[in-house]
């Protein structure tokens, strides 16, 4: 059992983190208010601060899950999102709103409640259905938790539930709601299409010179170039420090001289194990019996030396191990491992391809193997030498960051009329960017010009106008950029003449789609008074679970329209298309109803239902609690 603990360590991870996860998602804060610092707090409930140390533990903890969970396909880039990190403080704010009500309505779990709801986690449990405390504190112990603070966060999760249960089982939806949403799902409706292209009337439009003057004033917004700057800047990050640091081969020679055992590999045994249960509480009379069982267990690997795994698989009751073989792992001599002191021992007193006699342990009797032995090494120092100079040389980048940063500092500060005299002193190149605005833009992605604090430096009224250097602006982490403004261009119309061409196609394009939809309306109009289906097209069936025959906007009024009178008729703007005309002939169900469908159908209305339920309540009680987040968007965005 402590192996399956060492071994299925991830497991463990994802089990507690799906735990102590809410069970529920709600999001919908108040919008970004103006305030909110570190000192300040980045939200408020009910008068109490959620400050910005909690947020970044929050996301971290949110990170260190889904890594757990997702292994190789985990990817951070989709947590360091400004709209990750939003949802994350979303989610504080709505937790601390729920706590604050659950704290008002002195709700509360008791203590058999949480036991059981322990008791009740399968991976807890052994082959005879009872509890394994030893499996679960140390699971408990390898999350860095104690059983009080897991009972603590279960405790509160529990407590959430309630409440939240209980809001989300008060949602009730008639039978005739469900089964008229259901009734529409299976409905067919017969449609013929009469379609007006736009290109057909084109020819038709005269556009004027006046008309295109009228659209340009009418439009101003669409024709502003925003303020944009060309700017210059250079960036000190760990790469400027590697430059200027370099390590001897005399001092890698005289690191390895020091302490050569750090390049030493001590021997490594690969082992498995079979385990008959025997915990230090079995009666005398089942230890006995235990050992018994082992003895046999014994004897027949003696007899079969190569059927070991195969053994173990089918006896040893060590469920984490037994499935592989009986394997625990490698395990270095002179290493503290997870073993027990007397399994341990006996591990490097056997030789490889050697089996144990009966070990005893405070879990049962073992019986172990060393399956293979990998002898201990010692790196020569020509073998050592790159991975020192390696370690040498980021100590020394360590140390030289500090003071190269602050001269970065200071010689932007006092040389402000040119970014050259830092960029020469330091080994920087001077980048140039343009078309930055006051705001990060998605299309320069994470580059270090794109961060906010460094436009906002660059957009400062005395950097604009004297044309001088920005203060140092930490970008990322170790990552220090300034810069100046080489030419500014304030906000400005595009002249009429640059656009002409445009307009005039944007005009002609629009007065043709009028011209459709009158002839459309017109056609509309006599269709519904004739009743006939003069000029349509062939007939259609759409359904609202088949991908549409017709433009799929089209395919939404029609499903849509009123049908209590038929023929029925639709008039419709299709995008890029033109103007249709749609009629309804007939409507009808496909086939007999599934009841089983139908019944799960209600299921997913009524949780629909719930969750608004859940979200009303929700928005209730951050009013009351007058709930609200002082942060910046900026600050959603900070690196961290």
């Amino acid at each position: 059992m402590f192996e399956y603990i060492r071994k299925h360590q991830r497991l463990m991870q994802i089990l507690l983190a799906i735990i102590i996860v809410p069970s529920f998602v709600l999001v919908g804060v108040s919008s970004y208010d103006s305030g909110g610092s570190a000192a300040t707090g980045v939200a408020t409930v009910a008068g109490k601060q959620i400050t910005q140390q909690e947020w970044d533990e929050a996301q971290r903890r949110q990170i260190d899950q889904a890594r757990s969970q997702m292994g190789a396909q985990f990817d951070q880039k989709q947590f360091d999102t400004p709209q990750a990190k939003q949802a994350v403080l979303e989610q504080l704010v709505a937790e601390r709103t729920l706590q604050n009500a659950i704290t008002e309505k002195h709700l509360a779990v008791s203590d058999a409640a949480i036991r059981k709801q322990i008791e009740a986690i399968p991976q807890f449990r052994k082959a005879d259905g009872t509890f394994d405390l030893p499996m679960y504190t140390a699971a408990l112990a390898a999350q860095g938790m104690t059983p009080t603070m897991f009972d603590a966060d279960l405790r509160r999760q529990m407590a959430l539930q309630q409440l939240t249960g209980s809001i989300q089982a008060t949602a009730i939806v008639p039978r005739s709601v469900t089964t008229r949403l259901s009734d529409l799902r299976d409905q067919t409706r017969d449609v013929q299409e009469l379609l007006f292209p736009v290109a057909d009337f084109v020819s038709k439009v005269q556009v004027t010179d006046a008309m295109v003057k009228a659209f340009y004033d009418k439009n101003t917004a669409m024709f502003m170039v925003p303020e944009h700057i060309k700017a210059e800047y250079i960036v000190f990050n760990a790469d400027a420090v590697a430059r200027q640091v370099t390590v001897s081969d005399a001092e890698i020679a005289e690191a390895y001289a020091k302490n050569p055992a750090r390049f030493a590999t001590a021997e490594e045994r690969a082992v498995s194990h079979i385990l008959v249960n025997s915990p230090k509480s079995a009666s005398p009379a089942d230890a006995a019996t235990a050992k018994v069982n082992a003895s046999a267990i014994l004897a027949e690997v003696r007899k079969s030396p190569a059927e070991f795994a195969n053994i173990a698989k089918a006896k040893s009751q060590d469920t984490g191990s037994a499935e592989m073989g009986g394997e625990l792992g490698s395990f270095q001599k002179g290493v503290k491992s997870d073993l027990p002191a007397a399994v341990d021992a006996a591990v490097f007193a056997l030789k490889e391809g050697e089996a144990s006699e009966l070990v005893q342990s405070e879990y049962g009797f073992h019986i172990i193997k060393v399956t293979s032995v990998k002898p201990a090494t010692q790196k020569t120092l020509a073998q050592a030498h790159d991975a020192i100079g390696a370690e040498l040389k980021t100590a020394k980048m360590s140390k030289k960051y500090s003071e190269l940063a602050e001269q970065f500092a200071n010689t932007v500060e006092e040389q402000s009329d040119s970014l050259k005299p830092a960029a020469d002193k330091l080994g920087l190149k001077i980048e140039t960017i343009e078309n930055l605005g006051r705001t990060p833009s998605p299309q320069f992605g994470t580059a270090p010009f794109n961060n906010a604090k460094f436009l906002s430096a660059l957009f400062a009224q005395d950097t604009l106008k004297n044309k001088r250097n920005t203060l140092a602006v930490e970008a990322a982490p170790s990552t220090l950029i300034a810069g100046r403004v080489v030419d500014y261009k304030p906000a400005a119309k595009r002249p009429l003449a640059e656009v002409d061409a445009a307009i005039r196609q944007r005009v002609t394009t629009e007065e043709a789609m009028r011209l459709a939809r009158a002839a459309g309306e017109a056609k509309m109009a006599a269709a519904k008074a004739a009743g006939d289906a003069a000029g349509f097209g062939p007939v259609q069936v759409l359904t609202r679970t088949a991908q549409p025959t017709i433009n799929p906007v089209a395919a939404m009024a029609v499903l849509k329209a009123d049908t209590s009178k038929l023929p029925a008729y639709v008039g419709v703007d299709v995008p890029g298309q033109g103007y249709g005309v749609y009629r309804i002939a007939k409507v009808a169900q496909v086939g007999t109803p599934d009841p089983a469908r139908r019944a799960q159908e209600a299921e997913q209305i009524t949780g629909a239902a719930a969750q608004q339920d859940m979200y009303a309540f929700l928005q209730a009680l951050k009013e009351k609690a007058k709930s609200k987040v002082t942060a910046k968007p900026v600050d959603a965005s900070r690196t961290e």
